[in-house]
């Protein structure tokens, strides 16, 4: 049986046991002198009770002033984009474009995911934008509601100039 050799400059065992024993009885350091961290987090402290720590939770009563639908909080998925197919009753095929990198050439490119959504009305055309909000499934590939969104190129209406502006003399009728 071969024995592995040993390192030339490997101290033994001994020397490392008289070092650390040298080191824990020394005078400057003082273990003794330590107090307990005061942040409950450290030391698992049991000073504190552990209900103490956590927050309570909020009761909604019915003499709220806000209606409880005002105090949800939803972190949804919502995503936009144009209807692209109509033709099934109750749904419509929208394609949602989003930009992300190539992965081997880093440049950002235009993924395209097409997704059924639940139009109840029947009222969204082709090409109509719309949001889509997360929903419960309806079915095995719908799981969003389409919602009108107005279109980032649509015409807007023009605006009313107040009556003020409108009676103030033009530059060429001033002079």
């Amino acid at each position: 049986m071969k024995l592995r050799p040993s390192y030339p400059n490997a101290p033994s065992q001994a020397s490392v046991i008289s070092t650390l024993t040298m080191f824990l009885t020394s005078p400057l350091l003082n273990l003794s002198s330590l107090k307990p961290h005061p942040s409950p987090f450290v030391n698992a402290a049991s000073s504190i009770s552990q209900n103490a720590l956590l927050p309570k939770p909020p009761t909604l009563s019915s003499t709220s002033a806000f209606p409880p639908s005002t105090l949800l909080i939803q972190a949804m998925k919502k995503l936009q984009g144009r209807v692209v197919k109509n033709a099934n009753d109750k749904t419509v095929a929208v394609e949602v474009v989003r930009l992300a990198p190539h992965p081997k050439y880093k440049r950002r490119v235009r993924i395209k995911k097409r997704y059924q959504a639940h139009d109840p009305e029947n009222k969204f055309n082709v090409g109509d934008y719309v949001q889509l909000e997360k929903i419960r499934p309806i079915s095995k590939t719908k799981t969003f509601l389409a919602i009108p969104v107005i279109a980032r190129n649509a015409p807007k209406a023009p605006e009313a100039v107040p009556a003020e502006l409108r009676e103030m003399p033009t530059q060429t009728e001033a002079v």
